[in-house]
């Protein structure tokens, strides 16, 4: 299930020596980190339970951003971690003091989309001597929204998408992982006991095709519908994917923004609708974006992966922190669509509301058979 060429880190980190924490943490460029996190609290992911969390509470395992390390930060259990902290674990008896080998601590952590994982990051940054020997994750699917307890009931049948390996302090574990299956839930396992900073699993947005339907219009490109950003001219200061999160935006950073160009060409992103649709409305949205958003955005569509690109919307001028709507003429039918904005800046949001073909809520249906669903 996992790939052996990823960099491991293993063995302790060296202790904190002052200045920046980060400066000795340790870490690679994982081929899967492009890719949509399934487990962002934006999508409604949550850590819904754990085993023990005496020192740091399991939700900061899905906090984003880096983890924050403050070297005087002490409360009245100890040192105060960014990150899930259990209690060292014990043997059973004074001849016994050491924890049997199969003692660990676990959480459990749902999905806010469920999808395919095709990579896993387990950073345990700031962690030095109180990291997990080593570490295991297993995942699964289940309907609706199943409690803990429907989760730990011994029928569960859980897939070990990175079986025990042992991880390094103060390092981003990286994992890929080869499990074509739709999941909906990881149990995240500590062996025998320690601390994670956060947790990142990255994948592939696949929608349970019955909500689709009984949604009838829905936003085509939404990351929770199973759109997907597949490509962008330039992710300088923020990611191309964001436009495609829920919500509107809270602030500059939440949007996609590109550096200050110096030539004559213009920045976009392609996008990949959840299956072929039919689009009936548009928004573009700059919320946040004042000296800084887009100054005019155009819109392409293209049925397939080979057909022509045709003009959706001609170029039009974006006002700064304004939410745009167009209303179209008639559905146009499309797989994937194209935004260019003028000459560079940056939008929030790309809405594009409409609902599947018939030819597309087929296909939707036959993938989700596919994963398992």
């Amino acid at each position: 299930m996992t790939d052996t060429a990823i960099p491991r880190f293993t063995g302790d980190a060296s202790p904190y020596a002052g200045g920046d924490p980060y400066a000795d943490h340790r870490t690679a460029d994982f081929p899967f980190t492009h890719l949509v996190d399934l487990a962002d609290r934006r999508l409604g992911a949550g850590v819904i339970a754990a085993n023990d969390e005496f020192f740091a509470e399991r939700e900061n395992l899905l906090k984003p951003g880096p983890a924050v390390f403050d070297p005087e930060h002490f409360g009245h259990k100890g040192k105060i971690m960014d990150g899930w902290e259990t209690r060292r674990r014990r043997g059973a008896a004074a001849t016994e003091p050491h924890p049997t080998p199969d003692d660990h601590d676990w959480a459990l952590v749902r999905l806010g989309a469920p999808g395919v994982i095709r990579g896993i990051v387990l950073d345990t940054a700031h962690f030095r001597g109180n990291y997990p020997q080593a570490i295991s994750v297993e995942a699964v699917s289940l309907p609706g929204s199943p409690s803990p307890e429907d989760l730990l009931a011994p029928d569960v049948k859980w897939t070990v998408l990175v079986p025990r390996t042992a991880v390094g302090g103060h390092a981003a574990n990286g994992f890929a992982v080869d499990a074509e299956q739709r999941f909906t839930h990881l149990r995240i396992n500590q062996h025998p006991d320690g601390g994670i900073a956060r947790l990142r699993v990255h994948g592939e947005v696949a929608p349970d095709p019955a909500w689709l339907d009984a949604l009838g219009t829905f936003d085509l490109a939404a990351l929770e519908n199973g759109g997907q950003v597949e490509d962008a001219s330039d992710r300088f200061y923020s990611p191309a994917t964001n436009t495609i999160q829920p919500g509107r935006s809270r602030k500059m950073d939440d949007g996609w923004e590109t550096r200050r160009r110096r030539d004559k060409g213009n920045d976009w992103i392609r996008y990949r609708l959840a299956a072929q649709s039919e689009i009936r409305a548009v928004e573009i949205d700059t919320a946040y974006l004042k000296g800084n958003s887009a100054g005019w955005a155009s819109l392409s569509v293209r049925d397939g992966e080979d057909g022509d690109w045709a003009e959706l919307l001609p170029r039009t001028r974006l006002q700064p922190d304004t939410n745009h709507r167009f209303v179209l003429d008639g559905p146009v039918r499309a797989t994937h669509v194209r935004i260019d904005i003028f000459p560079d800046g940056g939008i929030s949001r790309l809405r594009l509301h409409g609902s599947l073909t018939e030819g597309g809520a087929d296909a939707l249906a036959a993938r989700h058979r596919e994963l398992g669903g």
